[in-house]
C-alpha cells in the first residue's frame, strides 16, 4: 500500500486482492528478514539507550543513578536509534522488496529476465535471492540504500517513541514510581509510544520504502527527488498510504515490546543485585 497506492482502495481490498492473486503465503512474504530486523534493530537499540542514558546524564551533569525526565528519555532514545539504523537498513531493504515483488511485477516496472538483468528469479523469490541480487547489482553497499531516509525516520521518530512511551508511563503513575506499574499501564504505554513514532514520521517511511523498492527497476531519485514526485504526481495523501495497518500494528507489537523490555530489565536487576 505504501509503494504502489493506487493499486488498493484501502485495507480490506488490499487484502482480498493479495490473498486471491498469491495467496495466503502473500501476507508473510518477508517474514524472515521483518524477524531478523527487528531483533536486530531491538537489541542494538535497547543497548544502546542505556549507554545513550549515561551520555545525557553527563551532558545535563547528574548522578550516574538519577532518574532522567521523560523529554531527557526521549533524547537518549533518539540517540540510540542512530546505531540501531546500521543493522536494521540491510535487512529492512530485503524486507522491503520481498514484499513489493508482486506488484512491481504488476505494476510492469521490473520484467523477468530485462528490466534487473536476470539478478532475480521473480517467481521463486526469496530471502536469499534478494541478497543474492542486490549484491550482484550493487555490492555490499547496496544493501545501505536508503539509508539516509532511515535515518531521517529513526532519530526524530525514537524521540517521539520513548517520549510518548515516559510520557505516557508518568501519566499512570499518577505520583507513584512508575517502576511500579503493572502490565496493563506497560502495554497501553508501549502502544501509545510506538503510535507517536509513526504519526510523527511516517511520510519519511513511505518516501524510504519507495527508495528501496522502485531502486530495482534502475536509477531511483534520493529523498528530496522521491519525496517531490510524490507529492506532485500522486499528491500529499499518498504519503500516508497504508497507515491504517501500521498503526494496528505499531499499537499491538510495541505495547508487547516494551511489556517484555520492563520485566526482562527487572528480572536482569534482580539477578545482578543477587551477586
Amino acid at each position: 500500500m505504501q509503494t504502489f497506492p493506487n493499486m488498493y482502495k484501502g485495507l480490506v481490498d488490499c487484502f482480498v486482492k493479495t490473498y486471491k492473486q498469491v495467496g495466503f503465503r502473500g501476507f508473510y512474504k518477508g517474514t524472515t528478514p521483518a524477524l531478523v530486523a527487528n531483533i536486530a534493530e531491538n537489541s542494538v537499540l535497547f543497548m544502546c539507550y542505556g549507554f545513550c542514558q549515561q551520555i545525557v546524564r553527563r551532558i545535563v551533569g547528574v548522578d550516574r543513578k538519577t532518574k532522567l525526565s521523560d523529554l531527557q528519555n526521549a533524547a537518549a532514545g533518539s540517540f540510540a536509534s542512530a546505531f540501531a539504523t546500521l543493522v536494521l537498513c540491510p535487512t529492512e531493504l530485503v524486507k522491503c522488496r520481498l514484499q513489493a515483488m508482486h506488484e512491481m511485477q504488476l505494476s510492469g516496472k521490473i520484467i523477468q529476465g530485462h528490466n534487473i538483468t536476470n539478478w532475480i528469479n521473480l517467481s521463486i523469490s526469496t530471502v536469499w535471492s534478494v541478497v543474492k541480487g542486490v549484491i550482484q547489482k550493487d555490492g555490499p553497499l547496496g544493501f545501505y540504500r536508503g539509508l539516509s531516509s532511515t535515518l531521517l525516520r529513526e532519530v526524530p521518530g525514537y524521540f517521539f517513541f520513548f517520549g510518548g512511551y515516559e510520557l505516557s508511563r508518568t501519566f499512570f503513575a499518577s505520583g507513584r514510581s512508575k517502576d511500579d506499574l503493572g502490565p496493563i499501564p506497560l502495554l497501553l504505554s508501549g502502544g501509545f509510544g510506538g503510535s507517536c513514532l509513526w504519526i510523527a514520521v511516517y511520510p519519511v517511511d513511505c518516501v524510504k520504502s519507495r527508495i528501496q523498492v522502485l531502486s530495482m527497476a534502475g536509477k531511483q531519485a534520493g529523498f528530496m527527488g522521491t519525496f517531490v514526485t510524490v507529492v506532485r504526481t500522486e499528491g500529499v495523501l499518498a504519503l500516508y498510504s497504508g497507515l491504517t495497518p501500521t498503526m494496528i500494528r505499531a499499537f499491538l507489537a510495541n505495547g508487547a515490546l516494551f511489556l517484555a523490555y520492563e520485566y526482562s530489565r527487572k528480572l536482569m536487576m534482580k539477578q545482578i543485585d543477587s551477586y
